[in-house]
């Protein structure tokens, strides 16, 4: 009797995770999530509201993406920054993201950054991506930047698709001599900098936030490390390698003054299916003087 007991309780618990873990990987991939953190930059004249998507990899969420445009409706942003990877690059579709850009610049300005699926895709298709994008209505910004005026308030925006290691690893070769020279021409400025990135990496781990003097960075790429275990954290981050740690959220530069804003982006390509992480609009208000 104590045996079948015994064999009955482990098939419930069994049973039960396997339940979990069925929901887990469905509202991982369909769910949606807003996440909203708040910044302050003393300087800025007005708060400045800014939505970020990123890695969308063709997925969809109802019918042409209903549920995401109207979400991102609801927040009513300032501007939106899309910071790459919203198609796959061995996938020829490129419809749901163009037409996802052109529903969003009926809600706000949209900017977009390339990630590295736009880059393969072009490389696989020969297609220009970037004029796609703009035909759809963004403003694409590729080692490219604006001096705009939001809210009456002027930033400079850009964009740029690479690692930004610091200038230092020029000397050893690692570092790439034209991202350097678009980010010391774009920090060269009074205005607050928003940069569009979509490699955290040397952000995160090679001293970028410290070296560059970008005020906030946008970021993408490495899907909130797949699988978010409790304790632990991310399971993989590309070119992070696995157990990377905490791969979302609000990083900050040694004083404190400058900011990686990593989101853990909306879809996958990686042959590991996310799993406790839902798919996210991240919203980043920049609060100022008023």
């Amino acid at each position: 009797m104590y045996k079948h007991k015994k064999s009955i309780f482990i098939t419930i618990i069994l049973l039960s995770l396997v339940l979990i873990s069925c929901v887990s990987l469905y509202t991982s991939a369909h769910s949606l999530s807003v996440t909203t953190y708040q910044v302050q930059y003393n300087d800025l004249s007005s708060s400045l509201r800014i939505l970020q998507l990123t890695d969308l990899h063709n997925s969809e969420f109802g019918t042409h993406n209903s549920r995401l445009i109207n979400s991102v409706r609801a927040q009513s942003p300032d501007l939106i920054l899309l910071t790459g990877d919203l198609l796959n690059s061995n996938e020829q579709r490129t419809d749901i993201a163009t037409n996802l850009i052109t529903q969003f610049c009926d809600i706000a300005p949209v900017y977009c950054s390339n990630g590295n699926h736009e880059i393969e895709y072009q490389e696989n298709y020969g297609v220009d991506v970037d004029e796609l994008y703009r035909k759809a209505g963004a403003v694409v910004l590729e080692k490219q930047y604006q001096d705009i005026t939001v809210n009456d308030q002027k930033v400079r925006l850009g964009g740029i698709y690479g690692y930004c290691l610091p200038g230092k690893y020029l000397e050893t070769g690692e570092a790439d001599q034209e991202e350097c020279t678009f980010l010391e021409e774009f920090q060269n400025t009074d205005l607050p900098t928003i940069l569009m990135c979509h490699m955290p990496v040397c952000w995160m781990i090679n001293g970028s936030l410290d070296a560059w003097d970008v005020d906030y960075v946008f970021s993408g790429h490495v899907h909130g490390g797949e699988v978010i275990l409790p304790f632990i954290e991310g399971l993989y981050g590309p070119d992070l390698g696995w157990f990377p740690g905490r791969m979302e959220g609000i990083f900050t530069s040694e004083n404190k003054e400058k900011t990686l804003i990593l989101s853990r982006g909306l879809g996958t390509s990686e042959r590991i299916p996310r799993f406790n992480n839902i798919p996210e609009i991240m919203v980043v208000d920049i609060q100022g003087k008023d």
